[in-house]
């Protein structure tokens, strides 16, 4: 999280600009509104599609008969994930600790 104009902070929402840019939302700290609302629903379905993701893809690895288009497919996916959780992650820690992204 930033500093952002009077006294609010800025929170990193779980998606970006279409140029793959991070996305920011200057909020007060008051009651969440329909924008805090929606990143709070898509973090929480992220990680729960990188739950799922997670799974697959164990159950990709400990196929022996799995082939390299299904291990490619499940590593790809897992990093999608990752890269999400991630995000959630300092979004979340910065709105913890209130410190920088």
């Amino acid at each position: 999280m930033s500093a952002a104009p009077y006294g609010r902070r800025l929170r990193l929402l779980p998606w970006t600009t279409p140029e793959g840019k991070p996305c920011y939302l200057s909020t007060d700290e008051a009651e969440p509104g329909p924008l805090s609302r929606r990143a709070d629903e898509l973090e929480e379905a992220l990680l729960a599609s990188g739950e799922q993701v997670l799974a697959g893809a164990a159950a990709v690895l400990a196929d022996s008969a799995a082939g390299e288009r299904a291990v490619r497919f499940a590593l790809s996916r897992a990093v999608e994930s990752l890269g999400d959780a991630l995000r959630v992650a300092v979004s979340r820690g910065g709105r913890i600790t209130g410190g920088g992204e």
